[in-house]
């Protein structure tokens, strides 16, 4: 018996009714195309459906600010923050640990003063250079902010580079002793509302061994956009 759907709704209900229909129909003839099969080759699975799934979940992904960064070079390790907006190396070996009030924070298992650590500030300002030249803002940051009270403190290099967005980043390295003597860079630059902060470092007596390694991620940090 033939049973009409529209004997006692209006037009355009029925034409919502009918459109329901027609997509649990293609629903399901969808699903029958994905079905076991009774030869050896095992699961039959429509190839347009599967990359469709695939694009799916890769832009669901996307939006999550979900990266998966690149190969770093050998003897390094990507890491990408795209909620945040920057990208940095750090060494093969060092694991990420929980530190309050800083955004990421890396250090090496053995020697656990050899660390990476990226913090974010709230700042009206549209770029770095508004602070003042990167010697000014190297001293006030390195014996104000990155150290102990009452540290000795020690400015020894400054730099400064532009990206390809038109970001400005300052670099210093600098000393800091209290009751032991550690060797650091740093890398600050300011963007979309925020001042990033790099800072990696270890002891005086490791610097030596490891500058490069240190040198390599300092260079390596940069916003993504």
């Amino acid at each position: 018996m033939k049973i009409s759907v529209c004997n006692s709704v209006s037009s355009r209900a029925c034409d919502s009714v009918r459109g329901k229909l027609k997509y649990f129909e293609s629903r399901t003839y969808r699903c029958k195309r994905m079905q076991l099969a009774s030869s050896t080759t095992g699961i039959e699975v429509n190839r347009r459906e599967l990359f469709g799934y695939t694009a799916m979940i890769s832009t669901v992904l996307s939006s999550q600010g979900l990266a998966i960064a690149a190969k770093g070079p050998k003897g390094f390790n990507p890491v990408e923050d795209t909620n945040d907006g920057y990208k940095f190396l750090y060494p093969f070996g060092w694991q990420e640990v929980s530190v309050n009030g800083v955004d990421v924070v890396y250090k090496d298992i053995v020697e656990p003063f050899e660390t990476v650590s990226v913090s974010l500030l709230p700042t009206d300002k549209t770029s770095i250079g508004e602070y003042g030249s990167v010697q000014e803002v190297a001293e006030t940051l390195a014996r104000n902010v990155l150290t102990a009270p009452g540290s000795e403190v020690n400015v020894l290099t400054t730099s400064e580079r532009d990206d390809e967005y038109g970001h400005k980043y300052y670099q210093f390295e600098f000393t800091a002793k209290s009751n032991f003597a550690k060797h650091q860079l740093a890398v600050v630059t300011v963007a979309y509302g925020k001042f990033y902060t790099l800072t990696v470092g270890c002891t005086e007596k490791r610097w030596g061994r490891i500058k490069e390694k240190l040198e390599t991620t300092a260079k390596s940090f940069s916003l993504i956009f």
